[in-house]
């Protein structure tokens, strides 16, 4: 006999009994339909899992995240199953659920087209439609190698291959499908009900450009039809606020293939935009007592070796040879801040100590994750440290907390999503430090979370090896979730390095060091800028504020001296005296965003006024060009 504990009831059931039959009995029928898989004692567990101890039973639905990853996964696994009956012979490597979806990568010979995923997807709900269940079952690592071997599924064989001696893995099974899988899966193929095959990608097997090239299809599914039809709708309008097109269309930036991937080149537009965001960024580090720092994009690789970074992030960096030594392309900022910190004595007096930098860095990314200004190769980090006592620690923490937020909220971003990353209590061994030190840290991140009111959520085992830390994913204007500031505290560098300041008895104490990043890599900043306001920016960003456009020939000359006085005024203005059609000219201005046109005509020129029209169709009306002026300045200063 075992005891559950299911929503607050105690139940005593017989040994064997399944999760399926005891919540079948103890639930409401409306609510027990709806239930996909249980979490047993934290565990998620399929419903055809027998009970044999005593545990906490939570029902786990399409509305928890956990539900939503499960009923996506057993999507792949039916959309695999689809692909395996059409095409023969195929090849099938790994399907995860993904944020929002799910895909499966597939190597056979016939390339995939969009009637191909038509086809897919009837033959999808053939499958649901014969409500098969999804059967578990545990082999032995040799068995699932003899299972695999037979099949001639070389992607699988070489997942096992890599698991341990004596490994135990499981099987999944709906129909005459089985694959290699963790689980837990839905408890049969009619309980997914809304599937929808969104598209083909190339990829590479674990995503090494040199091993074989896969065919991904990406798709999503949803409990019912009204989510996954609002969902489709939020991706057409993704479609419209993609920043590889919009970058194109707005002359922002381009990748050139004459250069190599991952490489920007920003144009006139795009450097102007990120010249006033970084120029905002170094004006409110100052005011806030940072000290700006810049250094070398290179340096011997004696200096990674001390922070580690050539023995753990090797396969990420750029290594050159120059005179006979070994120079690397610096991939972070933190080890030349240290060294600047480290070129004097520091007195707990001169502490905190705040170094920042927009600092270029390079990192090798496999060209099949490069995305846009997204993922690239070569991007400038907004990097700050701050060196500090332990007694500082929390204000300090509290302060980038505070300064993190103000600069989301200045970019418009009003909401977002935080996650406090922590050890894993059971694996203490994968962390440096001691548990003295990271019970500290930890509360130094948390309290100040707390004492700021902010929600958050706690993620054992997301730390990094050095510390815990803050991670802040910004909500666009599509709900969708981005990176943002990152705070972490560092046991490691300062020990490495000895980075030390002398205390209050005279004697050196290791630093406690910060180190955090606001806005991240600017490239893929501004890759979200433009995706959140669809190219819209605010008028302080903008990159043009202001377009004047002429009627007449003959209101040329008045044209120029607003051109001449605005640009006076230290606005981004542009003059077009072109021989066309106004409807044409404000058009193309609309087109490419700008947020005020100026419009001169004759009858402009006579009153000694301006006709002024906003982005968006937006009819202001006649101005004098002062009141103009004075307006346009409201918008910049109040960051609009």
């Amino acid at each position: 006999m075992a005891k559950i504990l299911l929503q607050g009831k105690e139940i005593v059931v017989k040994d064997g009994v399944s999760f399926d039959e005891v919540l079948k009995e103890n639930l409401p029928s409306k609510f027990y339909k709806k239930v996909l898989v249980v979490k047993c004692n934290g565990e998620l567990l399929d419903l055809s899992r027998k009970i044999n101890n005593d545990c906490e039973v939570e029902p786990i639905t399409f509305n928890e995240e956990e539900g939503k990853e499960v009923y996506r996964h057993s999507a792949a696994h039916i959309m695999a199953q689809a692909v395996c009956e059409l095409y023969p012979g195929t090849k099938f490597a790994i399907g995860p659920a993904i944020e929002n979806g799910f895909y499966y990568d597939f190597e056979l010979k016939h390339r995939f087209t969009d009637d191909d995923l038509q086809k897919i997807e009837k033959k999808i709900k053939e499958i649901i439609a014969k409500d098969y269940k999804f059967e578990r079952r545990e082999v032995s690592r040799e068995e699932a190698l003899r299972i695999f071997k037979e099949r001639d599924d070389k992607f699988k064989v070489e997942i096992i291959e890599e698991l341990p001696e004596g490994s135990i893995i499981t099987l999944y099974k709906q129909g005459e499908f089985e694959d290699l899988c963790r689980g837990p899966h839905i408890p049969s193929t009619g309980k997914m009900h809304e599937v929808k095959l969104l598209s083909v990608a190339g990829a590479y097997w674990r995503g090494d450009e040199k091993r074989e090239q896969l065919q991904r299809i990406y798709g999503t599914a949803y409990w019912d039809k009204k989510e996954l039809d609002a969902y489709l709708k939020l991706l057409e309008e993704a479609k419209k606020r993609d920043h590889r097109v919009l970058g194109k269309q707005l002359e922002i930036y381009s990748i050139f293939e004459e250069a190599g991937p991952g490489l920007i080149f920003w144009h006139p537009n795009g450097a102007i935009m990120r010249e006033t965001i970084e120029r905002f960024w170094k004006d409110e580090h100052l005011k806030r007592g940072y000290q700006l720092v810049m250094i070398p994009h290179i340096a011997k690789s004696d200096l990674w070796h001390t922070s580690g970074h050539y023995e753990f992030y090797r396969e990420n960096m750029y290594v050159l040879n120059i005179d006979d030594y070994e120079y690397v392309l610096k991939p972070m900022n933190c080890p030349g801040h240290i060294l600047i910190y480290k070129s004097k004595t520091r007195s707990y007096r001169d502490l905190p100590v705040k170094f920042a930098e927009l600092g270029t860095v390079y990192r090798y990314e496999r060209s099949g994750t490069l995305h846009g200004l997204l993922r690239v190769r070569g991007f400038t980090q907004d990097d700050g440290h701050v060196f500090c006592t332990p007694e500082q620690l929390p204000e300090e923490v509290v302060k980038v907390i505070e300064f993190a937020q103000f600069m989301m909220e200045t970019f418009g971003y009003k909401k977002y999503d935080v996650e406090l990353s922590v050890r894993d209590p059971k694996e203490k061994k994968k962390y440096a430090g001691t548990d003295e030190e990271w019970n500290m840290a930890e509360s130094a991140l948390e309290n100040a979370l707390k004492r700021k009111e902010i929600p958050y959520k706690r993620a054992e085992g997301e730390a990094v090896f050095y510390g815990p830390k803050i991670d802040i994913k910004l909500i666009d204007a599509l709900g969708r979730r981005w990176q943002g500031p990152t705070i972490q505290f560092d046991f490691n560098l300062p020990k490495r390095f000895n980075v030390t300041y002398i205390g209050k008895d005279g004697k050196e104490h290791l630093v406690f060091m910060i180190h955090r990043a606001l806005l991240g890599s600017i490239e893929r900043f501004i890759g979200t800028l433009i995706e959140h306001y669809a190219g819209a920016f605010p008028v302080w960003i903008a990159p043009t504020q202001v377009s004047v456009l002429t009627i007449t020939e003959s209101a040329d000359a008045y044209a120029k001296k607003i051109y001449e006085k605005l640009l006076g005024e230290g606005l981004r203005v542009e003059m077009d005296l072109r021989n066309e059609k106004i409807n044409y000219k404000v058009r193309e201005k609309e087109a490419m965003k700008v947020p005020y046109m100026v419009i001169v005509g004759d009858k402009e020129k006579e009153s000694g006024k301006i006709s002024v029209r906003g982005r968006g169709r937006k009819n202001i009306g006649t101005l004098s060009l002062d009141k103009f002026i004075e307006m346009v300045h409201n918008d910049v200063d109040l960051k609009r």
